[in-house]
């Protein structure tokens, strides 16, 4: 009797011969752009903010393994990769101790308790960002923090506009502004045009999968023109939509996170585009003015659910064959 045992793991089984290092250094200098356009705009409170976060992520990193006892995983970058886009989504003038607490979710609670790297159900960083909207909600108002800024554009955050002025805020802010960053956000997700470049970089490079943001795009213009074209005096553009708040960040490094997405193409289509609805629906029926975080994160709980459907075999079954 053979008493060999195939052992089977989950799919994808493929491999490109890259590293996480590779893959995780390949991403953070595709968010680089954006992070980089923030400091410049926010000026060094920014920088604060994003090296605090990264820093602190890669530090609760250690901190975990040095407790389970396990050898050190800093070196594949994943922590840092999580810090930077948490950081990234914050206001430029976030206290300190409020970074330390939300790194903490993201890496101990969001990625290390469900087992670490690959195995994390939700985004980490995402987990972050919920737990300190929901307990800490008047340091994510934009419009507060950047009080004692001067911009020559609009100064206020078009989202929050357009949800308590109604649609007609949206003329406010031109698309070319939009689209250059000419906005209150976070201190690393305001320039719209640089996370296109980093988004379709990393396509290209094929660290992630064009059929999730691509579908999470077309989930965003598809249900906000149906808005819109219902009732535009009570509903913004698709095209505001689209390059205002956390909405190309999430098309392009949130959604796109590979062990809280589905693996295979129908399934991708679906949960990108489940995505961009589930966030206008937040933001035109909610109470949320943005709605990104939650809408993916709602998504990354269904995700095993859309995985499972899958196109039926071609030809034809035959009983007791």
């Amino acid at each position: 009797m053979n008493n060999t045992k195939l052992t089977v793991s989950h799919a994808p089984f493929w491999h490109d011969g890259d590293s996480l290092f590779q893959m995780n250094l390949n991403i953070l200098l595709a968010l680089l752009p954006a992070a980089v356009y923030g400091i410049i705009q926010f000026g060094a409170p920014a920088l604060g903010v994003m090296a605090l976060s990264t820093s602190c992520a890669m530090l609760w990193e250690i901190v975990v393994n040095r407790v389970a006892k396990q050898s050190f995983t800093i070196g594949d970058l994943d922590a840092a990769v999580i810090g930077l886009l948490f950081g990234m989504m914050l206001p430029a003038v976030t206290p300190w101790w409020l970074i330390v607490v939300g790194t903490f979710v993201a890496v101990v609670i969001g990625k290390s308790i469900f087992g670490g790297i690959g195995a994390n159900p939700f985004h980490p960083a995402l987990v972050g960002m919920a737990v300190l909207m929901l307990s800490w909600k008047l340091f994510f108002d934009f419009d507060t923090a950047y009080v004692n800024y001067l911009f020559d554009f609009t100064a206020l955050t078009p989202l929050a506009a357009v949800k308590s002025q109604g649609a007609g805020a949206a003329d406010l802010f031109s698309l070319s502004d939009l689209i250059w960053g000419r906005e209150f956000g976070g201190a690393g997700t305001t320039f719209g045009l640089g996370l296109i470049i980093g988004g379709i970089y990393l396509i290209l490079r094929g660290y992630i999968r064009w059929e999730l943001s691509i579908s999470f795009i077309a989930g965003i213009l598809i249900t906000a023109a149906i808005f819109y074209l219902s009732s535009p005096d009570n509903y913004a553009g698709p095209l505001f939509h689209l390059f205002s708040g956390y909405t190309l960040l999430g098309a392009f490094f949130l959604i796109t996170e590979n062990s809280s997405s589905p693996v295979n193409r129908i399934p991708m289509l679906i949960y990108g585009f489940l995505g961009g609805f589930m966030i206008i629906l937040m933001r035109n029926v909610g109470s949320y003015a943005d709605g990104t975080v939650l809408a993916i994160l709602l998504v990354n709980l269904v995700n095993p659910l859309v995985d499972n459907i899958r196109p039926k075999a071609l030809g034809r079954g035959i009983n007791n064959a």
